[in-house]
């Protein structure tokens, strides 16, 4: 079976779903293949029973006004999903007796905050709003980074404000290179705060994280920003993204996994190749591919041949991706518990140090949310954990280190809840080996790359690749992480190909 579209997008999370609504929103055929039995991917939900869990992300950014996903929501002429915003955006125990720290939504009350925890600050923090604020104008000019011809130069040029020229010069820096030039070297509490809260946004400490970045991140909880909490689950972010592409007459095909691309060899576009239900193989012909995959996978997933004597991928771009340090997997504890367990004034959002199995980042349901039923609240814990290990030929092996790691985990909910080992209605722990069968990422990874001085913004991986007609958004692609991250990656990949057809893209708002 043979099928013809303008434009296929690989991979149903949300960056596939933003870029395919976006382009079916403005006339395009596009079809988007996603491998699982539902979309969403990291931001997904399942349920086990009553409860409903978030796969992986449990919090949004982007929702307030002119933030991402607002700006999508009101192009795409969708309703915005009911949130509550969430004040403090997380709690930090560095688990060093201290009181814990608490992100305000205030600005004023984050300033306090910082000020009693940590004492002589200052100027590090000013230091970080001054690169946000210039970033955030920046970002919502709509860049295009890297740049790779002369239509991505004239869109960053005109992004550019005076703030991002003062701000330059820091981008090779780290936030421990922030630290050291505003006077803050010493203070190790402070340090392993940012250690804790970047590990978050770009799976590195603060010596590793551009500081750029790292510095926009840190705000993310602050008017008039804001991270929120969704009512329902993180599915419902899905299924609006659904609702206006089906809208739009655009197509989505479940359980549809991609085996191969590969570039017509007259320059007309691609063929993909793809595993339907039961085993079925189809072939799909689009000009242009959007891949929201890991980049890691497009060296296996690419035909190597167009025509004989013709390669399809450039081979230092073949190193380049093949290259590519893979991000970490993730170890997440799901359970359920009644709410009186909890304490009176338990957060929604919590992250706790601890050496092993490494730090815990919490997520509580809250009353009436629709994860729990009335007097219970779902508790999900993740760490991040190498991927290397958890595929053994062993399945004893595979269970005994899988429930050393949940005992491991479900302690630290323990502790920093103050609950007690008997009090769970329901536990269990997914693992990378979980995660490859859930997001068909290779090993289960999760994220995207790191967001090194090497790696962030014009020194990235690019959308706009050397193969004629494949593009690339999610989160690799700048800037980064998150759903508010890989929506407007999914934006600049449109913007590009729209552009390349001759045809002008700009949001409504």
């Amino acid at each position: 079976m043979q099928n013809k579209d303008d434009v296929i997008v690989v991979g149903g999370g949300i960056a596939g779903l933003t870029a395919a609504a976006l382009l079916a929103n403005e006339g395009v055929s596009v079809t988007l293949l996603e491998a699982h039995s539902q979309a969403g991917g990291c931001a997904g939900t399942f349920r086990r029973g009553e409860y409903t869990f978030d796969v992986g992300a449990t919090q949004v950014a982007g929702l307030e006004p002119g933030g991402s996903h607002f700006r999508i929501f009101q192009h795409l002429n969708l309703p915005m999903p009911e949130a509550e915003l969430l004040d403090p955006g997380c709690v930090v125990d560095l688990a060093d007796g201290s009181q814990p720290v608490r992100l305000w939504h205030d600005p004023l009350l984050w300033q306090q905050e910082r000020k009693n925890q940590f004492p002589g600050s200052e100027r590090f923090w000013q230091l970080c709003s001054f690169i946000h604020e210039s970033n955030w104008q920046f970002a919502s000019s709509d860049p295009v980074l890297p740049i790779r011809n002369g239509w991505d130069f004239q869109q960053t040029l005109a992004a550019i404000n005076p703030g991002n020229l003062l701000s330059a010069p820091l981008s090779l820096l780290t936030v421990k290179d922030l630290l050291t030039l505003s006077g803050c070297a010493r203070d190790r509490r402070l340090l392993k705060f940012l250690d804790l809260q970047l590990r978050l946004y770009s799976q590195q400490p603060a010596d590793q994280t551009a500081a750029l970045y790292g510095a926009t991140v840190l705000q993310m909880t602050q008017s008039p920003l804001g991270l929120w909490h969704l009512h329902g689950s993180m599915q419902v972010l899905s299924e609006l993204l659904v609702s206006g592409l089906k809208r739009e007459g655009g197509t989505l095909l479940l359980r549809h996994r991609v085996r191969q691309l590969q570039p017509i060899s007259d320059g007309s576009g691609w063929q993909v190749e793809v595993e339907a239900p039961g085993g079925k193989e189809k072939i799909f012909h689009a000009g242009d591919v959007i891949s929201t995959l890991p980049p890691q996978c497009l060296p296996d997933l690419i035909h190597p041949v167009v025509s004989p004597g013709k390669r399809a991928m450039p081979e230092p771009y073949r190193r380049h991706l093949k290259n590519l340090d893979a991000p970490s997997g993730a170890l997440v504890f799901y359970g359920a518990i009644d709410r009186k367990h909890l304490p009176a004034d338990c957060p929604g959002h919590l992250q706790r140090d601890a050496s092993d199995p490494g730090s815990v980042f919490l997520s509580i349901s809250r009353e009436g949310d629709g994860r729990a039923p009335k007097g219970q609240a779902t508790v999900i814990a993740s760490v991040f954990t190498s991927t290397k290990g958890w595929f053994p030929d062993s399945e004893t092996q595979y269970q005994s280190k899988k429930k050393e790691c949940q005992a491991k985990i479900r302690y630290e909910v323990e502790e920093a809840l103050g609950l007690s080992d008997h009090c769970w209605r329901h536990q269990e722990l997914a693992t990378p080996r979980g995660f490859l069968h859930w997001t068909g990422r290779p090993n289960g990874i999760v994220g995207g790359l790191g967001q090194s001085p090497s790696r962030f913004g014009p020194f990235g991986l690019a959308s706009r690749t050397p193969l004629p007609g494949l593009w690339l958004c999610g989160d690799s692609i700048h800037p980064g992480e998150g759903t508010a991250g890989v929506t407007l990656s999914a934006l600049m990949a449109c913007r590009q190909l729209m552009a390349q057809r001759g045809q002008t893209f700009q949001l409504s708002c």
